[in-house]
């Protein structure tokens, strides 16, 4: 009984809180437009993504642990997003892969390195940015904001990763041919949808991650609302896994995972077409483990 109102926890308890806020909130046809932003939301809830040309800085390069570090720093709407674009050191001058690396929430751009400096290992240049909140979301504040015609922070956040992602391709060392998105909790709910956003990126590694199911709350009867409906597809990883072919998701997960039970990423990964690709490991952790690297190195440079 326990498990079962943990998985609740997770995935219906804020469609509850949502339907009851319905209530309170006005059901206007919610448009926002924001010349600064490059997304915009469908009529059927999908975001879409129109490119642009990012504007950013990048601080003097330092050498750490055969890998050049330095802090980038971009703007994405009204506010400056922070990132550490690390690149491995390399024998001849040839571009190397990139990753946008997102991580969880309340986890900084500073404590992601650890899986920053072994994707080095394997060749791969990040860029890891300090998320809005640092990951953290507010989906109650987000539904106030979308319908009465605001930005929600989650499309800001897609936005932000999506700009990484130019930045990357802009780069001499990278090859803006083969960029992947990656994620830890939160933040690989953001790569995935950055990935079926962005038709030139490669694929999308997500680590201990889930989408919210929003099919089965409506099927249910729990969202009803019609803009209501509209903003949680929006923000719903499950409801972009459709458009990610022909590129592949790789989903890796711990079977002891604390914070996300391992049968909600299935779910997830159910839901997904090919090509598709899931591991699960024996650490009892949520988030990224050694135990992970072997089928990290596997999936990323069959990607690459």
């Amino acid at each position: 009984m326990e498990k079962k109102w943990k998985n609740m926890s997770l995935l219906s308890i804020c469609l509850v809180i949502l339907t009851a806020l319905f209530v309170l909130l006005s059901s206007n046809t919610a448009q926002f437009s924001d010349s600064n932003l490059q997304l915009q939301v469908t009529d059927d809830g999908f975001m879409r993504y129109v490119p642009s040309t990012p504007q950013f800085t990048m601080e003097p390069p330092l050498s750490e642990n055969g890998s050049s570090v330095r802090g980038v720093t971009f703007s994405s709407g009204d506010t400056k997003i922070s990132g550490l674009l690390r690149i491995p050191e390399r024998d001849v001058e040839k571009p190397v892969p990139g990753i946008v690396l997102l991580p969880g929430a309340t986890v900084t751009k500073e404590s992601e390195q650890g899986l920053a400096k072994y994707l080095a290992t394997l060749g791969f240049a990040t860029l890891t940015l300090d998320q809005r909140n640092f990951g953290m979301i507010d989906i109650q504040g987000d539904l106030s904001i979308f319908l009465k015609g605001g930005v929600p922070v989650e499309h800001e956040m897609a936005n932000d990763a999506l700009l990484a992602a130019e930045i990357l391709q802009s780069l001499p060392e990278i090859d803006p041919n083969d960029i992947i998105y990656a994620g830890e909790s939160n933040g690989a709910r953001f790569a995935i949808i950055a990935c079926a956003l962005d038709p030139k990126a490669r694929g999308v590694l997500a680590i201990s991650t889930c989408g919210y199911d929003t099919d089965s709350a409506i099927a249910s009867g729990r969202l009803q609302n019609a803009e209501a409906i509209r903003f949680y597809k929006s923000i719903d990883p499950d409801a972009y896994l459709s458009k990610i072919p022909n590129r592949t998701l790789v989903m890796i997960h711990s079977q002891n995972d604390p914070i996300i039970p391992l049968e909600l990423a299935e779910q997830t990964y159910d839901k997904a077409s090919v090509p598709k690709v899931m591991h699960v490991v024996l650490c009892s952790k949520h988030g990224y483990c050694r135990e992970m690297n072997s089928f990290l190195e596997k999936e990323l440079r069959a990607m690459a």
